[in-house]
């Protein structure tokens, strides 16, 4: 039967074929069919035959081929025939849909949804159909019955899609439907229905589905909706690894159904490898995924948009040149924009109360770097690159004329300084985790710290120090990119010296090679041209002498850089023998000596550096005290009944007519004291414990006997003696003051010196005493020399202050004698000292210079000076002594003394106090708990562990309220107004210690409330630190707009109004606002904290326009109390308490200048953000279609209290300045006062088009909302042109007057020739 089919059908003509197969019952031809499918007999051919024998035009051969199709679809899902036979199948009879009629179609294609609807699919391979049916479906222009109605094939067509994505798929199909789809032809809203059901589908399925589900999605993006597909990828996954980090941290028993960490990590990196590859078929894709993260991020809320998934897709982006730029360009603009927000939201109670905290875009990337272990090759390389920018764009800059700010030390605080923090963080954490990228971060910090050296590169050394202590032995491999970047050395400045060699110093330790060849690039070094070159070598020497231990050395606390792990493993024999070592630093101690012949600024480096040698490696000790034995002997008269005792004309070096200084003599001084020092105390009572007679103390005694000498000799030497006495040349200018200035700041260092040497060995002895009140006379008398000298000449010594050569141990050790020593066998010796009111205030001016030293630059001069430990426990100390001084004597008790003397050491540990706060938290955030713990005798005393920061801040603030308050209450006329600002800038200091959250602040705002209220002091420096004061507590506890309100109202009470003929009554609100405070102090001071409010509200606004775009938010906008409500409603609350602040201030008669300006432009910004939160309302109108009637009711405010009166305020300004110009002379000073005049006027046109700008959008809201709200706004002036008649009179006037008298003046200079003159009058 099948032959006679397949035979028929060979032949021309298709009559008989038909008749043959009418003959034919339905069972019969399927029953063929399935025999010749199973059977695998190339059922084509009798497929073929049959369609042959049943032409659509025929009603009998349509049905036929409709049965055949709905039978052969059954087989090919059935899963009994072999793949090919099923291919051939499918193959014939998507040649012959197109032939099918409408009816036949449009059953076929019900069947397919049905199957798919029920979930009775078996392999999906009939779905191969589909598309084809639905294409031919679409071509039938007939109308096809649908349910009662009809409808046309492309109608038809939708209608199935819509029913099939409105049906549930079967999980396992999911992936072929959606491939289907991408062969049918599909409209934009066809599209975009597909997408969305294939996104809600990719929460059902397994993690391993995803990924082929994906790939097939992004095929289909290239019909459209590549937005949506993006989108909905990027949503799933940030919500994925949502839910994943929730089960991670909480205590979720259930394993198993957790999804492995790993597992998730790799899928997200395959679709993320299909996202980039789609890309560069597709740049259309790629644009619009960064036009989408674009979008997110410029509608104020990134969150939505960045996440880690997307966060790691952009750094694989970038891997494609043409979107490079643009990746790197979007991170760094969110990441700067995270920070500043976070900054914004931290400064303010009120934007925290409305906003909730989120997680930073910081924090996603570290996460990033930490999900790259899972074979994320992809993103690493984009990783360092960003980390390289962000360290680059946002590093420290080189200030001009000034020191770059370098502070490693302090905590990162602006946005900036966050953001070059995070870069390094990830280079960091990416070295870490990728060995194959290791070597190219370490090449690229190198080629950075050796090419931008001109530039501050702290934050690259910082890295570079990370690195190396976290994996010296793995960066070995990179030894000869670190010896290359010795080779640069002698080029680079000092400081970048010393802080690539403190980084590489574990590196030195662990490779022979790579020490040995540093060594020879220090002794090139030593013998360079360059005066840097020199230095750079000293410094190097100089450290690896501290950190190589020779055997036998004393063991201290102070080590270098702390050894990793990773060295432990190093061979002993070869690199970290000590005994190797000793050989080595004699060696290098040799090289060092030839440089105690070169310049004064190699040698100083010399003497500063021994010290810590010592300290570090006691076997050297013998060398170096010997060294600098032999080096004293050359300055030391040995005759002991010679004066002077030291050879001062051997310590200057003569060049023609410029002296330079040759050796600092009196730093030789303080090395050998501080040297010998610590050789006392730390090495003999070791030897004596030993009973070891070591041969070579002979050092000890004699620099002892010298130093006795010296300062023996000294107190007997008279100023002559030094060739220096009042009438000494002290010049600048000439060679001999040159040499004379060298002389007395010698001198003064050597007294120092040896004060801090006799107090040490004193041992409270009273002519131990005398003699240091003697030297110290002998400084003091220099000194004042000096001063007034520099006084006399102008020149800039004058503000120079002599860096003291007493180290900060000591300074803490004497103030704790002078101040605190209450011992009755010291009583008698220190009464000495003590009666010296110049010795005591001289004593806590050099702390103070010690403590402003660390404030700016990080370390103090002399020992332990850069060892921030030591640093601290001095800190406290002089913090202890200072605050009792001051609290136990104020100033108004003490007595004043001479006056020309300067401050009262009251007033100078006030001082201090002011500046050692600001350093603490500067540069020991960590420690603040320790430090107030340690100001707070009784409770250590007590061991209180239980009483918090807030608490021990709080203790102290209250010791300086009472300070104020008794200083403000004294009745004497000559008010201090210097100890006043001192002591509300340490109250400003301390209120940062407190929690926001913590009742000690609302108390510490209260008592700032009350001062503001009830002093009217008329000191405008005071006032603007209480004002600073008030408004940093307000912001921490609330919205300070009702203080800006009332300032403003006392502020227009005291200054009055522009129409002279109004009386203002005075509110009188805060006392402290009075006719000398109120302009321009206070005025600033509110204009500056108003501009801080309208940056917070314009933030908000910005926010609010984010949430538009959503669906959902526009349906909440208009629902009562959602969080969106909450936003809106604070942001014209927030203003329409400012503008009753600017009705007032406007209304003012400001003095010309920086008020006047300032308000100016502040009213430039209330309109632009009033035009902002219009737009805002016109976005809204279209979903909500009204506007709240709090927003009518601000425009209501902003059209009566606010625009006339600016206008007004703008002809009052105008009328100032042409006053002003009028009472000029026509002089060069016109040229100046013009000049000003334009400078406040200038914002007068951004003004009046902020304003136009304004009324231009609420005419739109209006026509929007169908609410007139240009009822509210007045017609304004025309400003366009305007002649005010009176003016121009009054100008007129005055010029013909000026005419009549300048052809006065001609006249009579030039009586000779009249007619000239004459002629010239009428030209004019």
């Amino acid at each position: 039967m099948d032959q006679k089919i397949i035979s028929l059908a060979t032949e021309k003509t298709s009559e008989k074929l038909q008749e043959f197969l009418q003959c034919l019952k339905d069972d019969e031809l399927t029953g063929l069919l399935q025999k010749h499918a199973v059977k695998g007999k190339s059922p084509g051919t009798l497929l073929k035959g049959i369609f042959k024998g049943s032409p659509c035009s025929e009603e009998a051969g349509a049905l036929r081929r409709l049965k055949v199709y709905k039978y052969c679809i059954l087989l090919v899902e059935s899963g009994d025939l072999h793949r090919e036979v099923a291919s051939e199948i499918t193959g014939l009879l998507m040649l012959e849909a197109h032939s099918l009629p409408g009816s036949s179609l449009v059953e076929l294609a019900n069947g397919f949804v049905d199957v798919v609807r029920e979930g009775s699919l078996v392999n999906g391979k009939s779905l191969e159909l589909l598309p084809i049916i639905l294409t031919a479906l679409a071509t039938k222009k007939e109308n096809l019955a649908y349910g009662k109605g009809e409808l046309n094939g492309e109608e038809y067509k939708k209608q199935l899609i819509n029913t099939l994505c409105s049906s549930r798929w079967d999980q396992q199909f999911v992936i072929q439907l959606t491939s289907m789809f991408r062969d049918v032809p599909l409209s934009i809203e066809e599209l975009e229905f597909v997408v969305e059901k294939v996104l809600r589908m990719l929460s059902k399925l397994d993690l391993q589905e995803i990924p082929p589900l994906v790939y097939q999605l992004l095929l289909l993006s290239s019909k459209g909706s590549r937005t949506k597909v993006l989108e909905g990828i990027i949503a799933f996954f940030s919500q994925l690894d949502k839910s994943h980090k929730e089960e991670q941290s909480g205590d979720d028993l259930l394993d198993l159904v957790t999804v492995p960490s790993g597992e998730l990590r790799h899928v997200e990196g395959t679709i993320i490898l299909h996202i980039v590859f789609a890309i560069k078929l597709d740049r259309e894709l790629g644009r619009e995924l960064m036009k989408h993260l674009k979008a997110g991020q410029q509608q104020g809320d990134a969150n939505k948009t960045i996440c880690p998934f997307s966060i790691a897709l952009l750094l694989s982006v970038a891997r494609i040149q043409r979107f490079e730029e643009q990746v790197f360009d979007l991170l760094k603009t969110s990441i700067l924009k995270s920070f500043k927000d976070l900054q914004l939201l931290h400064g303010s109670k009120f934007l925290q109360s409305l906003v909730p905290q989120k997680s930073c875009i910081s924090t996603m990337i570290l996460e990033v770097v930490k999900n790259s272990v899972h074979s994320w090759d992809h993103v690493t390389q984009g990783l360092v690159e960003l980390g390289f920018i962000l360290m680059d764009s946002y590093g420290p800059k080189k200030i001009i004329g000034g020191k770059a700010t370098e502070a490693s030390l302090a905590p990162s605080k602006t946005p900036s300084q966050q953001a070059c923090r995070l870069g390094a963080n990830i280079l960091l954490e990416t070295f870490k985790i990728h060995e194959m990228i290791r070597k190219e971060i370490v090449e690229q910090v190198l080629n950075r710290v050796v090419s931008k050296a001109s530039s501050p590169i702290s934050h690259f050394l910082d890295l570079l120090s990370s690195i190396i202590i976290y994996a010296p032995l793995v960066l070995q491999s990179c030894s000869s990119k670190v010896t290359e970047a010795f080779d640069y050395l002698s080029f680079l400045p000092l400081h970048t010296v010393q802080g690539l060699l403190k980084a590489v110093q574990p590196l030195l330790k662990v490779s022979m090679s790579m020490r040995d060849s540093l060594i020879l690039v220090l002794r090139k070094a030593m013998f360079a041209n360059q005066l840097n070159a020199r230095k750079s070598a000293v410094a190097g020497f100089l450290l690896l002498l501290k950190n190589f231990k020779v055997l036998g050395s004393l063991s201290s606390s102070q080590c270098s850089q702390s050894i990793g792990a990773t060295q432990v493993h190093v061979d002993v024999h070869s690199r970290y023998n000590a005994v190797a070592n000793e050989a080595f630093c004699l060696e290098i101690l040799d090289s060092l000596r030839r440089c105690l012949g070169q310049q004064a600024d190699v040698r100083l480096m010399l003497y500063e550096g021994f010290y810590d040698v010592l300290r570090r490696n006691s076997q050297l000790a013998n060398t170096v005290m010997h060294t600098l034995l032999t080096q004293l002997k050359q300055y030391y008269e040995p005759k002991h009944d010679l004066l002077p005792p030291l050879k001062l004309e051997a310590c200057i070096l003569a060049q023609g007519d410029q002296i330079f200084l040759q050796e600092p003599l009196a730093h030789l001084l303080c090395c050998i004291q501080h040297c010998l020092a610590w050789y006392q105390n730390r090495v003999i009572p070791l030897q004596e414990e030993r009973e070891e007679e070591e041969e070579e103390e002979g050092f000890q005694q004699d620099l002892g006997d010298m130093l006795e000498s010296i300062t023996n000799r000294m107190i007997k030497s008279e100023l002559e003696d030094f060739e220096l006495d009042k009438s000494a040349d002290f010049s600048q200018s000439t060679s001999v003051g040159i040499k004379n200035n060298i002389y007395a700041l010698l001198v003064m260092g050597v007294c120092e010196v040896l004060i801090e040497y006799n107090f040490n060995m004193g041992n409270f002895s009273k002519n131990k005493f005398e003699e240091i009140l003697s030297l110290f006379k002998c400084y003091s008398r220099l000194s004042d020399i000096l001063k007034e000298k520099a006084g006399k000449g102008k020149s800039t010594m004058a503000n120079k202050t002599v860096r003291s050569f007493l180290s900060m141990k000591f300074v803490s050790t004497l103030l704790v004698a002078l101040f605190r020593d209450s011992s009755q066998s010291h009583e008698e010796s220190l009464s000495v000292l003590r009666s010296n009111n110049e010795f005591m205030r001289y004593a806590v001016s050099v702390a103070l210079q010690k403590v402003q030293q660390l404030e700016e630059t990080g370390q103090v001069d002399g020992p332990d000076g850069q060892n921030m430990d030591r640093i601290f426990q001095n800190l406290c100390e002089i913090t202890r002594v200072l605050l009792w001084r001051y609290t136990s004597i104020p100033t108004a008790v003490e007595e004043s003394g001479k006056k020309e003397k300067g401050k009262t050491i009251s007033l100078l540990c006030l001082e201090g106090l002011q500046k050692i706060f600001h350093t603490v938290q500067q540069f020991f955030p960590a420690k603040i708990h320790q430090f107030l713990r340690a100001l707070d005798i009784a409770s250590e005393d007590e061991g209180e562990e239980d009483i918090n920061i807030t608490q021990r801040a709080a203790f102290q603030i209250r010791q300086f309220q009472r300070s104020l308050v008794n200083l403000l209450s004294s009745q004497d006329d000559d008010f201090n107004s210097k100890e006043a600002l001192l002591l509300v800038t340490i109250l400003s200091s301390l209120s940062k210690l407190l929690d926001p959250s913590s009742p000690q602040l609302i108390q510490m705002l209260s008592w700032t409330i009350k001062m503001c209220k009830e002093n009217s002091l008329e000191d405008a420096s005071f006032c603007k630190g209480l004002m600073s004061l008030l408004f940093s507590l307000h912001v921490l506890c609330k919205s300070p707009v009702s203080l800006l309100r009332d300032l403003s109202q006392d502020i227009h009470g005291q200054l009055g109004d522009l129409d002279q003929d109004i009386e203002v009554e005075k509110p009188n609100h805060f006392a402290m606002v009075n006719l000398r405070t109120a302009a321009p102090t206070v005025c600033l001071q509110v204009l500056s904290q108003a501009e801080k409010v309208l940056e917070e509200v314009d933030w908000l606004i910005t926010k609010l326009k984010g949430h538009v775009g959503c669906e959902a938010l526009a349906e909440e906008a208009s629902q009562e109390g959602s969080p969106h409500q909450a936003l809106e409603k604070a942001a014209i609350l927030q203003l329409g308490t400012l503008l009753t602040a600017f009705h007032e201030l406007v209304q003012t008669a400001l003095p010309s200048g920086s008020c006047v300006d300032g308000l100016l432009r502040n009213l430039s910004r209330v309109y632009a953000i009033l035009t902002a939160l219009v737009k805002y309302y016109l976005q809204v109108c279209r979903s909500s279609g009204g506007i709240p009637n709090r927003m009518e009711k601000l425009v209501k405010l902003s059209g009566s209290h606010l625009t006339p009166q600016c206008y007004a305020f703008i002809s009052y300004v105008q009328n100032e300045s042409f006053a002003g110009e009028k009472k000029k002379e026509k002089t060069a000073a016109v040229t100046t006062a013009m000049a000003r005049v334009l400078r406040e006027t200038k914002p007068i046109p951004n003004l009046i088009f902020a304003i136009e700008q304004y009324e231009k959008f609420l005419i739109h809201l209006s026509k929007k909302s169908k609410v007139n709200l240009m009822q509210y706004m007045k017609l304004s002036t025309s400003r366009d042109f305007r002649i005010n008649g009176d003016i121009l009179d009054t100008a007129l006037q005055e010029q013909e007057i000026d005419d009549e008298n300048e052809g006065n003046d001609a006249s009579e200079q030039r009586k000779d020739s009249q007619e000239p003159a004459k002629k010239k009058r009428k030209k004019k």
